[in-house]
């Protein structure tokens, strides 16, 4: 973020503060005739500007605009309870504003980047609440001299690749291939995509942040602490407060890299292929990535099933030198010139995200492109290779679905070998041979309560047992950016918290984050069904 922009603001910022701070009690949760409304109008430097900022359900904008980031249209219906008031900053002064004025009045707030949350946590609560979205700060501040970026906590993905390829084609950022997820978001959660294996997650290469807490200070990594930066890369930066902007390492990449996709099915030797892909891929050299996508479907006109596995490549080189390599280590793939393509790395962002290769990358800064599903989720680490007949259970349940089901692995290994359990929040390293998300669509349905919907859930909770014996145990873990109710949402002590919690983050992370959070944020202010506890009593020793 440029340093002028960095200057005035913080000039504003101090103003505010200054007008704040006369009056100790405005910090106070107390019952009061001023409403919401009032109190953001009277502590902005501009009432007018901050009021057309503000949506209530008597606005005919707020269904749209609280509709308009739903990426989960399971949660898009007149019963799902919505906010009682809509915030949408456009600069840190009125974001502060809005924390201090949502204390003051009792609320609880949500904070919305992407809306990408698979659970709906960030714009749905039983309680009344305040959302703030922060689509309108969304600013991207490239230094491609240093290799670094600002960018403000609304941005998406998409926003960002895009801005990197109007002006490189040699640096790039380790993130997903979603366009349409929050930047924010992303990076609280740890994040993995393409360049996992080359350069760890997302949040390895954030270098710095802009982060409100819970009483509207702005802190950067040193005034925060090591502990507080530490817990806000994968372990939900919204249990602790509000990232305003993250400071980024970009990463070097060629300027043509390659991409292939291979599809086989089991009567093609699928079950043998990807059996080997286990051992192979994970060992690989770490410019290579592979994204398995496995799904069922009939053969031909014939009531008959199948199971189809879509090999998908992105490899940080030539096609010349990629050939060879999988020639002599995976001959099974078949990876032929002919399948092969080299292009620049925004478009494999394309492609990988649904689109061509030929699509302008013009779409990715669209946050409307990208197709809005309805869908229920789970996810499993793998840490040691499913045998074949492990393979064949899991095919045998794949053709009890009705074809609802997808189920996408992602290669790790490579750089992410190099991380212990506790670098950061995000545990899912060392030993991880890949990860599973495993999905079931409710787009054709009214709801997730038609028979069908319910019927598609039961499944895929049934394929969660189905794969027990394979996915990592004690504890079984799971990826805290695909949020799952089913894990638990208890909290009233650390037993009931860690069944969850654990399985995110396990036993040490968790516990550090919840020290962290009892130091930060004492009054569970910032908070949603899997935020970070807070306990009345120090967290013993366990």
């Amino acid at each position: 973020m440029k340093t002028s922009r960095l200057t005035a603001s913080l000039f504003i910022f101090l103003s505010i503060f200054a007008s704040w701070g006369s009056s100790s009690s405005i910090f106070e949760v107390t019952p009061t005739s001023e409403d919401f409304i009032t109190c953001l109008q009277s502590n902005s430097i501009n009432a007018t500007s901050i009021s057309q900022l503000i949506f209530t359900p008597i606005n005919s904008s707020f269904l749209p605009i609280w509709q308009s980031a739903i990426s989960n249209l399971r949660f898009n219906t007149s019963s799902t309870p919505k906010p009682s008031v809509i915030v949408t900053p456009t600069d840190e002064t009125q974001v502060r504003t809005a924390l201090l004025c949502t204390k003051r009045h009792g609320y609880e707030m949500r904070i919305r980047c992407g809306g990408h949350d698979f659970e709906g946590l960030s714009y749905m609560a039983d309680v009344p609440f305040v959302m703030l979205d922060l689509f309108n700060m969304r600013s991207i501040d490239l230094n491609v001299e240093n290799r670094t970026a600002w960018v403000q906590g609304g941005a998406t993905l998409g926003e960002l690749y895009y801005t990197i390829s109007q002006t490189t084609d040699t640096l790039y950022f380790p993130a997903g291939i979603c366009s349409t997820v929050g930047v924010g978001g992303f990076l609280s959660g740890g994040g993995y995509g393409n360049l996992v294996r080359k350069y760890g997650l997302g949040a390895d290469n954030v270098l710095d942040a802009r982060f409100m807490d819970v009483n509207g200070r702005i802190l950067d990594r040193k005034s925060m602490g090591e502990d507080l930066f530490w817990a806000i890369r994968g372990g939900g930066a919204s249990s602790f407060g509000i990232v305003l902007a993250w400071k980024l390492r970009l990463v070097p990449v060629p300027e043509r890299v390659t991409l292939f996709m291979q599809s086989i099915t089991l009567e093609q030797g699928a079950t043998d292929v990807y059996y080997k892909y286990q051992y192979v891929l994970p060992k690989f050299d770490r410019d290579l990535l592979i994204r398995v996508q496995i799904n069922s479907e009939n053969i031909g006109n014939t009531t008959k099933k199948t199971i189809r596995i879509l090999f998908h490549g992105i490899y940080q080189g030539s096609i010349d030198t990629l050939l060879p390599l999988l020639d002599q280590s995976f001959p099974e793939l078949n990876v032929t010139r002919e399948i092969c393509q080299e292009v620049r790395m925004v478009q494999t962002t394309l492609q990988f995200g649904g689109f061509t290769t030929s699509t302008p990358v013009e779409v990715l800064a669209n946050r409307s492109a990208a197709a809005h599903l309805s869908y229920k989720t789970k996810s499993d680490y793998v840490r040691t290779p499913i045998p074949k007949s492990g393979l064949r259970k899991i095919w045998r349940k794949m053709f009890e679905s009705d074809k609802s089901e997808f189920l996408v692995m992602y290669t790790f290994g490579g750089k992410m070998e190099e991380y212990s359990d506790t670098a950061l929040p995000y545990p899912h390293r060392a030993g991880v041979l890949y990860q599973v998300f495993k999905s079931v669509s409710l787009l054709d349905q009214a709801s997730d309560t038609t028979p069908t919907s319910l019927r598609r859930i039961a499944w895929i909770r049934s394929l969660d047992k189905t794969l027990e014996p394979y996915v990592s145990s004690n504890p079984r873990e799971a990826y805290s950016n695909y949020n799952d109710l089913d894990l638990g949402v208890g909290s009233g002590s650390y037993e009931e918290a860690s069944v969850w919690g654990e399985r995110y983050w396990k036993r040490d992370n968790f516990k550090k984050l919840i020290r962290i959070k009892a130091k930060v944020d004492p009054e569970n202010f910032f908070r949603h069904p899997q935020s970070i506890p807070v306990f009345s009593a120090p967290l013993a020793d366990i």
